[in-house]
């Protein structure tokens, strides 16, 4: 098995945002050479215009970056034609394809054809555990997730989630490999596979909340966000709700914060309504699409007034939003 301090060979296989991200951060921070492959007519032109603005950011971060054209021209990023061509060489494979089982399952079932028998499987899938990804497999230790947050050259976190037949060494290899970036990421072992992982299960949970104040004209989306940047957003980024509740709890700590609050909070948790993408009215539906449809009554509300507050996002949007990021973090280490 290769070292993770080796120079290595990534296949990135899906290049829609967060794959090209992770081209910028992996181009970025490490010598690793990149080997690119999406099934995307206009995939050339949709790296042209995208990478720079990425490898721009991680520039501004004290990491070295060159032009697109020279990655190109030196070899360090290839743009394959196939799955054969990209993985064959591969020491890593990292795959940002659709989050849909059947996608994931044929794309490994490809990927193990060509890549050689030693190269790690890596899967930035938002919720699809690696034993639902591998299990069709014969060899199921090399399968992993490492779920990013999004934008992943930016944000720091990494969610490495095995499952129960990945090999450790497969699990501290990623581990490994993050940390040692030198970009400030990092990585979390997560134990146990679960729905979403942590950080969409925590990230998630507010958000219900926060679409139920708005379906229930209980605040609008910008008063919301407003609140959310001016409390728990700047409180959470200078400790988590762990560490900040147990200061809340003065001497007697997070225990007397949770007994003095216990009222309210079951409360809040009792109150939170039925808010659902499902009809409850009739059976599950047979597709997120159609669940999505059925929930139009409220998600319609959220939708008009985000758009409304904000309009859709652009390159100017994005790049603010990576800046703003990049402050908050740099604070974060400062701490």
């Amino acid at each position: 098995m290769a070292s993770s301090s080796q120079p290595q060979t990534i296949a990135l296989i899906g290049l829609g945002t967060i794959g090209l991200s992770f081209a910028a951060l992996h181009l970025g921070y490490s010598n690793a050479n990149l080997r690119l492959y999406d099934v995307r007519e206009d995939l050339d032109q949709h790296i042209s215009s995208l990478l720079p603005v990425y490898l721009e950011s991680t520039k501004r971060k004290g990491a070295s970056s060159l032009p697109v054209e020279e990655l190109i021209a030196t070899g360090r990023l290839s743009i394959c034609s196939s799955i054969e061509e990209a993985c064959s060489t591969a020491t890593i494979v990292q795959e940002q394809g659709p989050d849909r089982v059947e996608f994931k399952k044929a794309n490994w079932a490809s990927v193990v054809k060509w890549a050689p028998a030693e190269a790690h499987l890596w899967s930035s899938t938002s919720g699809i555990p690696a034993s639902k990804q591998a299990e069709d497999l014969d060899d199921k230790s090399r399968v992993l997730v490492v779920h990013p947050w999004n934008p992943p050259h930016i944000m720091p976190l990494i969610e490495v989630v095995p499952s129960p037949d990945t090999h450790p060494e497969r699990t501290q290899f990623a581990m490994d490999y993050f940390k040692n970036l030198g970009s400030g990421h990092r990585p979390v072992w997560i134990k146990k596979e679960t729905q979403g992982f942590v950080g969409n299960r925590l990230a998630f949970a507010l958000f219900r909340e926060a679409c139920h104040l708005v379906a229930d004209d209980v605040v609008s989306v910008e008063d919301l966000d407003t609140i959310m940047e001016s409390s728990l957003g700047p409180r959470w980024a200078a400790a988590g709700p762990f560490k900040s509740y147990n200061c809340a709890g003065g001497a007697g700590g997070i225990g007397a914060f949770m007994q003095n609050l216990a009222g309210t909070m079951d409360g809040c948790w009792d109150d939170a309504g039925t808010l659902s993408f499902k009809d409850k009215s009739t059976e599950a539906s047979s597709s997120e699409h159609e669940s999505f449809a059925e929930a139009r009554h409220w998600t319609d509300k959220i939708s008009r007034q985000t758009e409304e507050a904000y309009g859709r996002p652009t390159a100017e949007t994005l790049a603010e939003r990576d800046t703003n990021l990049q402050r908050v973090i740099e604070a974060q280490t400062k701490k």
